[in-house]
């Protein structure tokens, strides 16, 4: 039975190390879900060669997260291992039987670790103790653009007759509707990052931009014609401005009185 309580805890262990990992990752910048691939990929050495294995390692900060979850998957594959061969050892007759509390308490550590509360209430602390305890330079990039909520880092390609297409990006007045353009993808593959006013958009481009995520989608399928649209977004984004502004002073006023 100790075996057994062992090799559960260590199972614990190893899935709260890739959980950490992932949150990590995400504080360098990664997406949630390419984060939580590459650790459980980094921690279990199945090394898969994908684009996102590319940026994974393109910062130091990256590299030794990524290094730290394969030395660390080395040594949880091999106490798993030897936790396995312990609990059946010498115990044929009653293989089935922890055979079945291993899978079943199994079950439950992944059940848990997948409730949303749980979630809620582990990566907070998970990146409260990387902020304190890491040399690492580490940042969450999704709370400091609020991409938990309804803000969006989004990329899509100019179309020919799309709104984007031969446009000069100070004529767009893209701010106006919430929008930032943060970089454009070049066919070529060459990137403009920040791209100043007087760029111009071509077919093929690859617009890497942050706002709400409906407007996001609504430019993305805006077609050339479609001027109105843009004055009704602008519309929109002042009245909602103006909306939160109201808000903050209202409340700045009742906390001063």
């Amino acid at each position: 039975m100790f075996a057994i309580i062992s090799l559960l805890a260590i199972v614990s262990l190893s899935m709260l190390v890739v959980r950490i990992g992932a949150v990590a990752l995400m504080m360098t910048g990664l997406s949630r879900d390419a984060a939580s691939f590459q650790a459980l990929s980094a921690f279990s050495r199945a090394g898969f060669t994908t684009a996102e294995s590319e940026l994974a390692v393109t910062t130091p900060e990256r590299r030794k997260i990524i290094a730290l979850l394969i030395r660390a998957g080395n040594a949880g594959a091999i106490t798993i291992v030897t936790s396995l061969i312990l609990a059946f050892a010498g115990e044929e007759d009653r293989a089935p039987e922890q055979l079945l509390i291993i899978v079943g308490a199994l079950v439950g550590i992944v059940a848990l670790s997948r409730m949303g509360w749980f979630n809620r209430r582990l990566i907070p602390l998970i990146q409260l103790a990387l902020s304190h305890s890491t040399p690492l330079v580490l940042r969450d990039y999704s709370a400091l653009l609020h991409l938990r909520e309804d803000y969006r880092v989004a990329e899509f390609e100019v179309r020919p007759g799309g709104w984007l297409e031969g446009q000069q990006l100070r004529t767009l007045d893209l701010p106006a509707e919430g929008l930032l353009i943060l970089g454009i993808v070049q066919p070529s593959g060459g990137y403009v990052g920040a791209p100043p006013a007087d760029f111009i958009f071509s077919t093929g481009d690859t617009v890497v931009v942050y706002g709400r995520e409906p407007s996001l989608e609504e430019v993305a399928q805006r077609r050339s014609s479609d001027d109105q649209a843009h004055e009704e977004a602008k519309a929109e984004h002042t009245a909602e401005v103006d909306a939160k502004t109201e808000k903050a002073t209202d409340q700045h006023v009742h906390r001063s009185s």
